[in-house]
């Protein structure tokens, strides 16, 4: 989905700054940073070890607080939320997705979804029913019980997207998602990625490999806590 320039911005950082102590010395991973995600786009942020996507993956992830700047998250200042808020609203808005899939091992895969929606407030009353939906929408309604020993790497992935999209979110940010999987199985998942934004999902993916980056239809690299390109992707993989 190609998102209307006229959409205000799902997310907008502005000045985000974030300095770690390392002794007596300072690493500053993020300098000055401007950025506006809008709603529907295909966001990949792409740089070398050390380069500063990480932290701003935290950032607009609310995981983090920046050292100075704000982060705007759907209308809402996340820096200046209490921290039960801020869980409740980062459950509620953004969906993660990680390398290691991070499923539990003796649960099956429909389990594994539904279990992502048993802390929401109020309770979520179909959540077997909206995890085998979410199962259904990455490829693998008929393996709701295999547990992750019986599944292959891309489908544990999978499993883990359907996790990530059974609350709903508004953003779905996915650090190296394809880390883990080799080409054919990383090429399968990000054609599903794809699939997802064309359905109107708001998709970040942080990665260090441009192959990836490609399926984006922005790219935004990062170098020294700095943004050094922000280009739309007019021919990306389809």
């Amino acid at each position: 989905m190609t998102p209307s320039s006229s959409n205000p911005a799902l997310i907008s950082c502005r000045g985000l700054t974030k300095i770690y102590k390392m002794g007596q010395s300072e690493v500053r991973a993020l300098d000055g940073v401007d950025l506006d995600i809008r709603e529907g786009e295909f966001v990949a942020i792409i740089g070398s070890s050390g380069s500063g996507k990480s932290t701003l993956m935290n950032m607009l992830g609310a995981l983090d607080q920046p050292t100075s700047g704000e982060v705007m998250i759907n209308g809402k200042n996340v820096g200046k939320m209490k921290s039960k808020s801020l869980a409740e609203f980062r459950n509620s808005t953004i969906g993660f997705v990680f390398q290691q899939f991070q499923l539990l091992p003796k649960k099956s895969a429909v389990k594994n979804v539904a279990l992502s929606l048993l802390y929401r407030r109020p309770k979520v009353k179909d959540a077997a029913e909206r995890a085998a939906h979410c199962l259904d929408l990455v490829g693998l309604g008929d393996r709701g019980d295999h547990r992750p020993t019986e599944l292959s790497g891309g489908q544990q992935q999978r499993v883990a997207i359907a996790r990530a999209l059974a609350g709903s979110p508004k953003v779905l940010l996915a650090d190296e998602p394809t880390g883990a999987l080799d080409s054919k199985t990383s090429t399968d998942i990000m054609a599903l990625m794809q699939d997802l934004n064309s359905q109107g999902i708001t998709i970040i993916v942080i990665t260090h490999e441009h192959e990836v980056a490609e399926y984006a239809q922005r790219v935004i690299e990062f170098k020294d806590g700095r943004i050094i390109s922000d280009k739309r992707n007019a021919q990306a993989a389809a």
